[in-house]
């Protein structure tokens, strides 16, 4: 991937998984480029915000996913590289795929998948306004256990420091590993 090119890259996998900072460093490496952290489109809801990871925040995040998708396509319109950095799973992955296709702008999609123990670790140790409890934690890492067709999207992050995943990924964007086709199908 030429460090010039217009794309979305979605930088996703469980909470403790390093998305946050390893997207800051991919954003710091990229020109031009724009970081934009899912967290912070939930956290826009004053009055009704449900915790995304609770089975009646179903609408809330559908509407929030599609103003993200939105947003991160039109600054990839506009010459940005643009990593997207949260809890995007499959089931949110076809938006982005619309969009690729519609825009015909290149979409990655990358899952950073450390293991069990690394990603419970990782997350106690964040801070409070981060999600630590191991509950959801749990359920989240056990969403992004089993990917079909998106498993080969998965890097596995654990015992690399932020920076050795950051080139992993980089690697993989160049060599088109993380690529999706524009339809939003493997």
């Amino acid at each position: 991937m030429a460090s010039h090119e217009a794309s979305v890259i979605v930088l996703t996998g469980p909470p403790g998984a390093g998305k946050s900072t390893v997207a800051r460093i991919l954003g710091d490496e990229l020109t031009p480029s724009v970081h934009l952290h899912t967290d912070d489109f939930w956290a826009f809801i004053r009055q009704g915000y449900v915790a995304p990871y609770l089975p009646e925040s179903k609408r809330q995040n559908e509407i929030v996913m599609s103003v993200l998708v939105a947003c991160a396509f039109g600054y990839a319109a506009g010459g940005y590289q643009v990593v997207v950095d949260g809890v995007v799973g499959p089931w949110f992955i076809d938006l982005f795929g619309n969009e690729a296709t519609t825009r015909k702008i290149a979409l990655h999609y990358v899952v950073l998948r450390p293991d069990r123990e690394t990603t419970l670790a990782r997350a106690a140790g964040r801070d409070e306004d981060a999600l630590t409890d191991p509950g959801p934690v749990l359920d989240m890492f056990g969403q992004f256990s089993e990917l079909g067709a998106f498993d080969h999207h998965v890097l596995d992050s654990t015992g690399m420091s932020p920076t050795q995943t950051m080139h992993a990924v980089r690697r993989g964007l160049a060599e088109g590993a993380f690529l999706l086709r524009p339809d939003g199908a493997d």
